[in-house]
């Protein structure tokens, strides 16, 4: 009787997890949707703009933050897919967002440390993709005698 009951509260808080991971992935496919919409407004100003270049700088601003929202939803997606979660496209999300930041040091001014944190950043969570994209790649493939 109390098996039955813990199965029952398992898969209540399954169906939960999944109805959330479900909103999430609406709620980002509507953000990039908008996002892709606001990008093509922002290229159409740039003919209308007095400075081509900050015009530029806001459209490849609008551009990697729509492909942030896309390996967000891109994570979502394969949870649904897998049932696990992959942790290769939060770290892309995050790369994406720290060249972002980089392509802001030109316009405003910024601290040396600021600079060097950002360059850590990005080296670490380079790394890392390289690192978890081994393992996943070799993760469930059988190994071979020569290996």
């Amino acid at each position: 009787m109390q098996n039955r009951h813990v199965t029952t509260i398992i898969n209540v808080l399954t169906n939960v997890t999944l109805a959330i991971y479900l909103a999430i992935a609406i709620g980002l496919s509507i953000l990039a949707i908008l996002s892709i919409y606001d990008v093509a407004l922002l290229i159409l100003d740039i003919f209308t703009a007095d400075d081509m270049t900050l015009g530029v700088l806001a459209v490849l601003h609008a551009l990697l933050l729509t492909i942030i929202i896309i390996e967000l939803l891109d994570t979502v997606t394969l949870y649904f897919k897998t049932n696990r979660l992959q942790v290769t496209p939060i770290l892309i999300a995050g790369l994406t967002a720290m060249v972002r930041r980089i392509l802001t040091f030109g316009v405003e001014p910024v601290e040396a440390v600021d600079v060097a944190l950002t360059i850590v950043a990005i080296l670490i969570l380079t790394v890392a993709i390289v690192y978890i994209g081994k393992q996943e790649r070799g993760w469930g493939s059988p190994k071979t005698a020569s290996e």
